[in-house]
């Protein structure tokens, strides 16, 4: 069974819900308090073994690569303040791991970069990840992922439990009795038809069955070339696909604001320089309100 090395990233999207933030900035490098929510997925898979991390871009995603790139003058200018520390923090960011980056064509729709970068993918299994989507756990959730598919060859989406009033918000798991493996991929139930209450989120692991399939998926909702049809009809094909929930950990969409703000909030709490202070102003902010 080959190894997962390689990554596919979706960046491609243009963070309307995050205007006018995003205008000018994708919102994959929008902070998490001192490091874009990019790195923070890339740092995920580079602890999960991946070698190769593959973003799908559009025009105007020129400073994701930028991020990833050398930048020569700033080191040299770090170098020259004795700022060692901070130097080396920015040398390791391009070294983290190989990255390629493409352009998207075809479809709008989230199967669509996994067709862009199907060339490069080759036969090998591997990770698809969406570029604003964080999991914050003791463990990389990637890791987990990748450890879990080392030992069973299962492909999988992760998943996490939300409120029953919200699972008409996401897509939901039908899982056959017993077992994490998934029967079918309810997009946003009723409440009172939800078969459980675990969403999908955007952690993946496929191979070369899904995106041959993905290729010969009609459009679906909206027009728009959807991943989870590749994966419903692999299932319907006799396919075993499994869902992994997060161990020790969550998942973080940053895809809006309030998501956003929660997101900076949950990693503020794991910083010791930050914590108390933060906790000490917001009670008092919502004291004056």
């Amino acid at each position: 069974m080959k190894k997962i090395k390689k990554a596919v990233i979706a960046v491609a999207g243009s963070g309307t819900r995050l205007l006018p933030a995003t205008k000018a900035m994708p919102k994959e490098m929008l902070p998490i308090i001192d490091k874009p929510i990019i790195q923070l997925v890339v740092e995920e898979l580079v602890e999960a073994g991946i070698e190769d991390i593959i973003l799908v871009t559009k025009w105007d995603k020129k400073p994701l690569e930028d991020h990833f790139d050398h930048n020569w003058a700033l080191m040299s200018e770090l170098k020259k303040a004795g700022k060692e520390e901070k130097l080396e923090e920015i040398k390791k960011i391009s070294e983290l791991a190989n990255f390629i980056y493409i352009r998207q064509k075809g479809p709008y729709g989230n199967g669509t970069p996994v067709l862009s970068a199907a060339n490069i993918i080759n036969d090998e299994p591997f990770m698809y990840i969406w570029g604003d989507d964080l999991v914050k756990s003791k463990v990389s959730f990637s890791k987990q992922m990748v450890d879990d598919y080392n030992k069973t060859g299962n492909l999988m989406i992760g998943v996490q439990a939300v409120p029953k009033e919200e699972v008409n918000r996401y897509g939901i798991v039908k899982l056959e009795t017993g077992t994490n493996r998934i029967l079918e991929i309810i997009e946003k139930p009723s409440i009172d038809n939800a078969p459980s209450n675990l969403a999908d989120f955007g952690r993946m692991i496929l191979d070369k069955d899904i995106v041959d399939i993905l290729r010969n998926t009609p459009l679906g909702k909206g027009d728009e070339l959807w991943i989870v049809d590749a994966i419903a009809e692999y299932i319907r094909r006799g396919g075993k696909f499994y869902a992994k929930e997060v161990e020790g950990g969550e998942w973080l969409t940053t895809g809006d604001p309030l998501n956003y703000l929660k997101a900076i909030l949950a990693y503020t709490a794991d910083r010791p320089d930050l914590r108390e202070e933060i906790k000490k102003y917001f009670f008092a902010l919502m004291e004056k309100k």
